[in-house]
């Protein structure tokens, strides 16, 4: 198992119009996907900023508490989510949620998560085809 660098980090925020303003119109990034936050209603967007540098905009409003803006989870890159899920299992990371084969829009991955000792939300990220 290897690691490819960050592959994007997660933003919850309470106004997603105005934080993609922000990120595309304010600072020039580009929306490299959008897809739906399951049956929500809502969008998240992957903001590319450039050189790797992906903000991904995650409206609040799912149960979660509404507070300020903070980072959701790093997603690191790699060429196997399952290697690393388990790597950082055995390692002593908690379980957040499994491997699993998803679709996000147009993008094909395998995601899982994990909560590190500090209980940070890490995610492996693996782009399929």
């Amino acid at each position: 198992m290897r690691f490819n660098g960050f592959h994007h980090i997660g933003l919850w925020v309470k106004d997603a119009e105005k934080s993609l303003d922000f990120y595309t119109r304010g600072l020039g990034g580009t929306v490299a996907l959008s897809f739906p936050m399951g049956d929500s209603g809502k969008t998240i967007h992957l903001v590319d900023l450039g050189d790797n540098a992906v903000i991904e905009i995650i409206p609040q409003g799912n149960g979660e508490e509404e507070r300020n803006a903070h980072w959701a989870h790093v997603a690191l890159r790699t060429g196997d989510a399952r290697a690393a899920y388990d790597a950082a299992i055995k390692a002593g990371a908690v379980s957040q949620t499994a491997p699993n084969d998803v679709r996000l829009g147009t993008m094909a991955a395998c995601i899982a998560f994990v909560l590190g000792p500090d209980n940070e939300v890490i995610e492996f990220f693996q782009v399929k085809g």
